[in-house]
């Protein structure tokens, strides 16, 4: 896979909690983009919103990062970063895209270069690309009117690129043909079809765990006993947010 671009997949969201869904976008975006022969997934990361997000039930932000972290215990590619969760303020998803570049920047490693034989000033490697992952869901929501400042929806799609996996009832080819700008930059919006529909949803969960019912299979072991052990979600531990809910993104 030497010839191949570099990708690293970024998600953002809530993760209220981290579901088995959240963590099979990462592998089904994995496989279809070294399947297009273009592309090497060289890493995948999770960043939990901030909690001015303010989203009615969001459990603290230290919560959700801890949680996503026992999740990806068995995962040897995907990392959580707390930086959204961490900063003063609500980020909006572009600024959160732009943060990651720029550390993909600085941490890229340096190569010696050489001229005649001579070791000359280091030259950097390949930059790695990095696309926004994401479930169908979100594309739908760039149509919703003042949603997505349509500057952001652009830079999103020009600069930095969308992987976006199928989801049952949803229409991502018409969200794209009935948008300009998504359609003028189609080529870098990769659609991705799901083999297996998981439509699990971390608004039931947090209903089920509430009203004491199980969730085994749903979520990775580790988050069920962190949830259990912090009573989350359970009408006393959750987080209520005041206030209006930004609107940059939905996240579930």
């Amino acid at each position: 896979m030497k010839s191949r671009i570099p990708v690293v997949l970024l998600a953002c969201g809530s993760f209220n909690p981290i579901t088995n869904m959240h963590l099979r976008l990462f592998e089904v975006a994995r496989d279809y983009l070294h399947q297009t022969g273009l592309y090497q997934v060289i890493g995948g990361v999770i960043s939990p919103v901030n909690d001015n997000y303010r989203k009615k039930d969001l459990a603290a932000a230290h919560h959700r990062v801890a949680m996503v972290r026992l999740a990806l215990q068995t995962s040897d590619w995907i990392r959580v970063d707390p930086w959204e969760s961490e900063q003063a303020q609500w980020m909006e998803t572009v600024k959160v895209l732009r943060h990651h570049h720029s550390e993909l920047l600085r941490s890229l490693p340096q190569k010696e270069g050489w001229d005649q034989g001579k070791a000359v000033s280091p030259v950097p490697t390949a930059v790695p690309e990095l696309k926004l992952l994401c479930g169908a869901d979100i594309l739908k929501t760039f149509q919703t009117p003042d949603l997505w400042k349509d500057e952001h929806i652009q830079e999103i799609v020009e600069k930095f690129g969308l992987v976006c996996v199928s989801r049952a009832g949803y229409n991502p080819q018409g969200y794209i043909s009935g948008s300009p700008v998504l359609q003028r930059f189609r080529h870098n919006i990769h659609l991705v079809q799901e083999p297996v529909q998981n439509e699990i949803s971390a608004t039931f969960i947090r209903r089920a765990v509430g009203r004491g019912l199980s969730v085994k299979y749903l979520l990775p072991d580790p988050v069920i006993a962190y949830i259990q052990d912090h009573h989350l979600y359970s009408g006393d531990g959750a987080w209520e947010g005041g206030g209006a809910q930004h609107s940059d993104r939905e996240t579930s």
